[in-house]
């Protein structure tokens, strides 16, 4: 079933693999934070801004603004906390889905984003604040998944990070060795081309969702589900298929 992307989540995986799901995970946080932007006028995968404007409103006593703060820094905390539970949780158990069960979840969450996005022009005063906090969580969510997967080495979310590696990655490739230097500087190029990828799909994904939520709206979050979901599905479908009884033969 769909060998395209056959193994993309499962635990038997190659760094080729890793860079596949990193590009797609990419992707998806970029249209979720810039399609969240126009839907709540907040991006919700930054968190260095988010505790800065705790730091902020504090000294200028609003703490109503500090309150909101700290419950989305909390929910993407929490985010990160349960990719991390789900995916020992099935390591323990030997699954092969068990990188997929936060993707399951973070493909159902949009999904729920999706729909208490299209309330919120009834209800703000009560879907905003959740909104925001929804949002939080599938970026802690899923930057917990593929950092675990990869073992810190890929993150989707982090283009602070990001950039910074490929700013160092540049320097080491400028940099004019002198022709008897035992020990030259040498960029590590392939970690400087994923680098380049993972922020150009995080930029491409912005764009899906800036134009998707500006035109067609919350319906946007459906194939962004849909794709986490499909990524999900083959080893899922392969430990339920190890785990449920098959029908005796006649």
């Amino acid at each position: 079933m769909f060998p395209a992307i056959r193994g993309w989540t499962d635990v038997e995986r190659t760094p080729h693999a890793n860079v596949r799901l990193g590009a797609v995970l990419a992707f998806v946080a970029g249209a979720a934070n810039a399609g969240g932007f126009l839907a709540v006028g907040q991006y919700t995968s930054h968190m260095t801004g988010v505790l800065s404007s705790v730091a902020d409103n504090l000294v200028l006593g609003q703490l109503t603004l500090v309150v909101s703060a700290i419950g989305a820094l909390l929910a993407f905390l929490c985010g990160a906390m349960t990719t991390a539970i789900l995916v020992n949780w099935g390591l323990r158990r030997g699954l092969r889905s068990a990188y997929g069960l936060p993707l399951m979840l973070e493909s159902a969450a949009l999904l729920v984003f999706g729909l208490a996005g299209a309330s919120i022009d009834g209800f703000t005063t009560l879907f905003l604040p959740l909104t925001v906090v929804l949002l939080c969580f599938i970026m802690g969510l899923q930057n917990a998944v593929i950092t675990k997967i990869s073992r810190a080495e890929i993150r989707t979310t982090h283009v602070t990070g990001l950039v910074t590696d490929i700013g160092i990655e540049l320097g080491k490739l400028l940099y004019v060795n002198a022709r008897d230097d035992s020990a030259p500087v040498l960029a590590n190029r392939q970690r400087l081309r994923i680098h380049v990828l993972l922020v150009a799909c995080f930029f491409a994904g912005g764009l899906f969702g800036a134009i998707g939520f500006k035109f067609v709206g919350f319906v946007t979050t459906v194939p962004l589900a849909i794709a986490l979901w499909l990524l999900s599905l083959r080893p899922l479908l392969h430990d339920l298929s190890k785990r449920l009884p098959m029908p005796d033969a006649k």
